[in-house]
């Protein structure tokens, strides 16, 4: 059996300790001038809160996903120079998706706990790499200085492929080319929205493709909830002009109802 690519680095973790403090330095300092409202957002913009210094992508489905570290940004963008801004309460009215994981083909990664290393592709599949020669051919002669160490604890948001046997497997600029937007490689579709009033559901009937983000929107100044009729999600208590977003992926008809008005009562068909 060949034996996995293995790298390690004292060079490599101080310079990625030195980057990532220059990371959070080097987003422009806020101004109360500068904020954006939610409703003016569009997918694909680059956002974050006056009192952290995470930046965030906003995604069509209308969740924002972070990104762990300056060095998975970078595989994205070259500066901070579209980054947003929103009052923090704005920004916690945006409900959190995930991670960003790295752009397909820029890098190599690996884990603090694992010496393996891997490519990155589409969608956050990867697929180790089984020799230094492999490495070569993909990365050129300098492959090692192309690798980053991701923290254990965002690995999960990464999906494990099949192991690489030859470099022609495996093409960085074309995964490269085919990520031209993070949304993309995500495939995030754009969400639906249910609005909610004092007289029901709109629609009370809705049919989507699995994988659909539904927006439930309080459209009145009473409280107002949609729940599910076997409990197995909720959106709590919407306010008048409050949303609550989830994905429904499971096929199937997914009965619910107003936890305040229990005769007010609507389907969703995933297909």
């Amino acid at each position: 059996m060949t034996k996995r690519l293995t790298f390690f680095s004292v060079l490599a973790t101080t310079m990625a300790l030195a980057i990532a403090l220059l990371f959070a330095q080097a987003v422009p300092q806020a101004s109360a001038t500068a904020t954006v409202a939610p409703e003016d957002l569009e997918a694909g913009d680059l956002i974050r809160g006056e009192g952290f210094s995470a930046v965030y992508y906003y995604g069509a489905d209308g969740f924002r996903y972070v990104f762990p570290n300056d060095k998975a940004y970078f595989t994205w963008y070259d500066n901070f120079d579209d980054v947003q801004w929103l009052t923090d309460s704005d920004m916690s009215s945006i409900q959190i998706g995930g991670n960003v994981t790295y752009k397909p083909g820029v890098k190599m990664i690996k884990i603090n706990s694992d010496p393996t290393v891997y490519v990155v592709g589409a969608g956050g599949e990867i697929m180790a790499i089984p020799s230094e020669e492999v490495a070569t051919d993909l990365y050129g002669s300098s492959w090692n200085t192309m690798i980053d160490d991701v923290p254990d604890g965002f690995f999960p948001n990464y999906t494990m492929g099949s192991e690489l046997e030859f470099a022609s497997q495996f093409d960085p600029d074309a995964e490269e080319a085919d990520a031209y937007d993070i949304g993309t490689d995500r495939g995030l579709m754009e969400y639906v929205v249910v609005s909610i009033d004092d007289n029901g559901f709109d629609p009370a009937e809705l049919t989507v493709d699995a994988g659909t983000a539904i927006r439930f929107v309080n459209e009145s100044t009473e409280k107002h909830g949609a729940s599910a009729d076997d409990s197995s999600w909720g959106t709590g208590t919407l306010n008048e002009g409050d949303h609550f977003s989830r994905y429904f992926d499971e096929a199937g008809d997914h009965e619910y109802h107003d936890k305040y008005e229990d005769a007010h009562t609507a389907t969703i068909t995933v297909e």
